[in-house]
């Protein structure tokens, strides 16, 4: 009897197992992220062709959804308000039109939305009427209400493809703080990533049940500004330390990554940064296996795909050639004229007329003391003759304000100090390279081979001064005396141009560099300007007519004999 029973037991386990209803499902997940206006394949700042571009990312998801039909999910990762002309078009010139980025995003069909920290510097008059224009939810489970003490936007999204549940959760890198000024994020605070995923993990994991966990991240991979209360960049750390989420895509820091990496459980999570312009996207492709309806295997591989030479989509530049059309005719509109070609590659040698132009503008502008300004293209050239509106965006990348501060000559010479250890090498000897490079970061699209980011190399005007490449960092800058004859003062005030990023703690050179707390920054400001910096560099060039771009000549590296060849091996190294 025994025997009987057991062979019937095995037999209706048969019975089961074969009843049991298996199925698999395939889905493709594309992020996008650090678009930064690059809608059509053309760079209307330079007047050229550009590689990738939205409308060859179009080309592409058409492919991909003829393939897995409405199992493609797309994201968009943030940044994609600020860059090319397409946006300060439609965010400045024309806000009343709709926001390009919101009816772009809508045609492609995207199924979330996260938040840049570039988003964000567009102020809240342009990114809630862009918020409010998309047709897909926009992810930031760290952007917080204060009124309410709940997230600004949605936390995370719900998407559904056949049974399979797949939550994204968003979030932005929280070092805003350290770069805008509050009336941009007015009424809103970043928590830290870390702490926030942990919250949102457990909600979606236990509450949701969701198949698949996503993070549309806007952090970088690690690094950047640190403090006790969060990380600029947290990605790694998060998917290391924080189980739960199966694929990580993040951007931020333009730096094309994809690597798997194992959680704290021993889990794999697939991380991925499609870099930055739409030449690549992440890729993820899931194979899910479902018994009975729920998950029981799940096989997840990513790549970044290479969209730079594939096909234009017409059908999307037909689509938007009103867009296009307007923005040719803004960048076409003629400014002034300039009597010789200046370029940003001379401004990380000496004086150059590319900053010096800057600097100039900047001091009659304002009529401050002193200026601060740093390269914030690596290559940049404004061609000798008509200046045209495109040109604008050569001379001066990114939307920041103009702010007038209060500095001693201390912390004058002090934040020099930690900008110029930022970007130059202390000599050893003749053939030494005089540049701080890093060879590892010859293809990083935000150092270029220097080992740090350009953008935060600032020189000086309004003060003559030598910076000595043989001495250690901390030592290399002598203050001589002021440009117009006067003695320099360390323990007098002064009036400093500069611009709002620096001004705000960006870069940290007013705060690591000159010692000035984070929260005094604000009490040192006696000017802010209404709008961005561009703005009022265009003015002043429309009210002089005409550019004479010339050297200050107030500041050079010393030893000459030992610099000046330098100077010649690095920039061929870096520009030839």
């Amino acid at each position: 009897m025994k025997t009987k029973a057991m062979i019937l037991l095995v037999g209706l386990g048969t019975i089961s197992n074969v009843m049991a209803k298996q199925e698999t499902v395939n889905l493709k997940i594309i992020e996008t992220s650090d678009v930064h206006g690059c809608f059509f394949p053309y760079d209307y700042i330079e007047n050229t062709p550009m590689e990738g571009s939205l409308a060859r990312v179009s080309t592409y998801l058409k492919t991909v959804r003829k393939q897995y039909g409405e199992n493609v999910i797309l994201l968009e990762n943030g940044d994609i308000l600020q860059g090319q002309p397409t946006c300060y078009y439609t965010n400045f010139i024309k806000p009343e039109l709709p926001n390009a980025a919101a009816e772009i995003v809508n045609w492609l069909g995207y199924d979330a939305q996260a938040v840049g920290n570039h988003d964000i510097e567009t102020g809240h008059a342009v990114y809630d009427k862009w918020i409010s224009e998309l047709n897909c939810p926009v992810v930031g489970a760290n952007i917080i209400d204060n009124a309410t003490g709940q997230p600004y936007v949605k936390p995370y999204t719900i998407i559904e493809r056949q049974g399979v549940k797949v939550a994204v959760i968003g979030m932005i890198t929280p070092a805003i703080p350290n770069w805008l000024h509050e009336k941009l994020w007015s009424g809103l605070h970043f928590e830290d990533m870390a702490k926030s995923a942990a919250k949102w993990i457990d909600i979606v994991r236990k509450e949701e049940k969701a198949d698949v966990v996503v993070g549309l991240f806007h952090s970088g991979w690690n690094g950047g500004i640190s403090t006790l209360h969060y990380n600029e960049d947290e990605c790694e750390y998060i998917a290391r330390n924080i189980p739960g989420f199966d694929i990580i895509f993040f951007g931020h820091d333009h730096n094309p990554r994809c690597v798997t990496v194992n959680n704290t459980k021993g889990e794999p999570v697939l991380c991925l940064d499609p870099s930055c312009n739409a030449v690549y996207v992440a890729d993820a492709d899931i194979q899910l296996t479902l018994t009975d309806g729920k998950v029981t295997d799940k096989k997840i591989n990513g790549r970044l795909t290479d969209v730079s030479q594939m096909a234009i989509d017409n059908e999307f530049l037909s689509t938007f050639s009103h867009v296009s059309d307007s923005v040719k005719s803004f960048v076409n509109k003629r400014i002034g004229y300039i009597t010789e070609s200046i370029h940003t590659s001379d401004s990380f040698f000496g004086s150059s007329t590319f900053s010096d132009l800057i600097h100039r503008l900047q001091l009659e502008i304002t009529h401050a003391d002193i200026s601060f300004n740093a390269p914030l293209t690596f290559d940049a050239i404004v061609h000798k003759g008509d200046i045209h509106m495109n040109d604008m965006f050569k001379l001066y990348r990114y939307e920041n304000e103009i702010y007038v501060m209060k500095l001693t000559g201390e912390e004058v010479r002090k934040h020099l100090e930690m900008s110029y250890d930022q970007w130059v090498n202390t000599m050893q000897s003749p053939d030494d390279h005089i540049m701080l490079l890093d060879e590892n970061a010859k293809h990083d699209n935000q150092r270029n081979m220097f080992k740090n980011l350009t953008f935060n190399f600032d020189s000086a005007a309004g003060i003559d001064y030598v910076v000595d490449v043989t001495k250690p960092d901390g030592e290399k800058v002598k203050i001589l005396r002021m440009s117009n004859g006067e003695p320099f003062d360390e323990n007098k005030w002064y009036k400093v141009v500069l611009n709002s990023y620096r001004g705000n703690g960006g870069g940290e050179l007013l705060t690591r560099g000159a010692g000035i707390p984070k929260d005094s920054l604000d009490s040192r400001v006696i000017f802010r300007s209404e709008r961005d910096q561009r703005y009022y560099l265009t003015k002043e060039i429309e009210c002089q007519g005409t550019i004479i771009p010339h050297k200050l000549d107030n500041w050079r590296f010393i030893p000459e004999d030992w610099a000046e060849p330098a100077i010649r091996r690095d920039r061929k190294l870096l520009f030839e």
